[in-house]
């Protein structure tokens, strides 16, 4: 009989083994699908303001009048 409840007690653990697994591997991927979520929007983001700044840099250029052409010394 100790047998049987040993194999039994050993069954039981490794259910409970697998289950801890699962759950915990479950909670892993979780976390790791939010820190990519959080990376992208942190590059949109940055992405957008670079382009922005970008875009008002050569409304600027473009707006600001052109550099009269340098004279050449003549020797």
């Amino acid at each position: 009989m100790s047998q049987d409840s040993d194999t039994r007690t050993r069954a039981e653990e490794r259910a409970e083994r697998a289950e801890r697994m699962a759950k915990e591997g479950a909670e892993a991927m979780a976390e790791h699908h939010a820190q990519a979520k959080a990376v992208d929007e942190r590059t949109a983001r940055l992405r957008a303001l670079r382009l922005a700044k970008e875009a008002a840099e050569a409304e600027a250029k473009a707006a600001a009048p052109a550099p009269a052409p340098k004279k050449r010394k003549r020797s």
